[in-house]
């Protein structure tokens, strides 16, 4: 081949060994939904936690009925007004069956979350509860892993007993320790954790790839109605005239609700079930300190330093999730007494060996 040919197949050749990157778009796009996600969310955990108080309207199953009444509604509106908003529509025309299957279970996992998590509040603090969400990941990992989603190895098992050990730590320091308290959030995060996964299946597979919005529409009707059900069988003679009186509060409180039902769909569709998981560590670290800072709720130093364990585990986690091939990974698998991973092949990688 000439020289000259040569010459002008050496730079494309370099360009097609770069490897690719993550557009800077999507970077950006992460940050802000993650960081919205954070915001929406700890704000909707105060308001709840204020509205939740004995002398206001201490009814979890009637507020999160009206957060889903409210959400459907506003879809509704919102796909009336402007259906290019649910480009995913398209996606269930004839699948009826497929919807059923896929939103029955997540509906009533969503409202046995928002159930529980409520009623949490009457029993704990907030700093308590955001302690006991740091195995939030683990609960992920592990269902993750039942589905067919992750493999458990032994760095990750490693990890996984590292978190316990701090959310154990955190958690047995609570000097106001509530049993029942600590089951309803214990309850609310393996629900949680499971809608999570399974969202993940809908938003992005499954066979119907729904956006945010279309996820939304969908979720809270089937959620409502388990959310009736509970209702009706828990219903207590004063939610009316509570309901009356603080409405200027709950419904605020509600549309705060929707806005955030939207983001954890955006955030799971855009980084993952576990990437949202992990954007909910950060969101506890804000919680926890709004919640010293400005609240006064006691946070003791055993709970300090077991929430510090906690969450450099998350972040450990997180880094080996996205650098596998690092020294840090490796020396890891070396301590466990693991096979050294081979090297990732790259497109420098030759397809054949030359022999000697």
């Amino acid at each position: 081949m000439p020289a000259d040919k040569c010459n002008d197949m050496q730079p494309k050749q370099e360009e097609e060994n770069v490897a690719p990157s993550m557009p800077i778009a999507d970077v950006v796009k992460a940050v802000v939904l993650c960081s919205a996600y954070i915001a929406v969310s700890s704000a909707l955990i105060r308001f709840n936690k204020f509205l939740m108080h004995a002398d206001r309207f201490p009814f979890s199953m009637a507020l999160t009925s009206m957060h889903m009444l409210v959400s459907f509604c506003l879809c509704l509106v919102f796909y009336m007004l402007r259906p290019s908003s649910f480009p995913g529509m398209a996606n269930t025309e004839g699948k009826k069956l497929l919807l059923l299957t896929w939103f029955v279970p997540i509906g009533a996992t969503f409202a046995i979350a928002l159930y529980t998590s409520n009623q949490a509040y009457l029993y704990c603090a907030v700093t308590f509860l955001q302690f006991m969400k740091e195995g939030n990941m683990i609960i992920a990992f592990l269902l993750s892993c039942a589905v067919g989603l992750q493999v458990l190895s032994r760095v990750r098992a490693a990890i996984i007993l590292w978190i316990m050990a701090g959310s154990l730590m955190a958690v047995s320091g609570e000097i106001k320790f509530v049993f029942v308290g600590f089951a309803f959030q214990l309850v609310s995060q393996l629900a949680e954790c499971s809608r999570a996964v399974m969202g993940e299946f809908v938003l992005s597979g499954g066979g119907l790839k729904l956006d945010p919005l279309s996820y939304t529409m969908f979720v809270a009707p089937t959620c409502l109605l388990v959310l009736i059900v509970g209702m009706a069988v828990t219903w207590d003679p004063r939610i009316p005239a509570a309901l009356l009186a603080w409405r200027w509060y709950i419904l605020p409180n509600a549309l705060l609700a929707f806005v955030l039902n939207v983001l954890v769909a955006a955030t799971i569709k855009e980084v993952s079930a576990m990437g949202f998981i992990l954007a909910g560590g950060c969101k506890d670290i804000v919680i926890v300190l709004f919640s010293w800072m400005f609240f006064g709720e006691h946070v003791t130093g055993q709970q300090c330093l077991g929430f510090t364990v906690a969450l450099t585990g998350v972040f450990y986690w997180s880094y080996l999730k996205a650098n596998p091939s690092s020294d840090t990974a490796r020396f890891a698998e070396r301590l466990l007494g693991m096979p050294a991973t081979p090297p990732q092949p790259t497109e420098n990688t030759p397809l054949v060996k030359e022999k000697v």
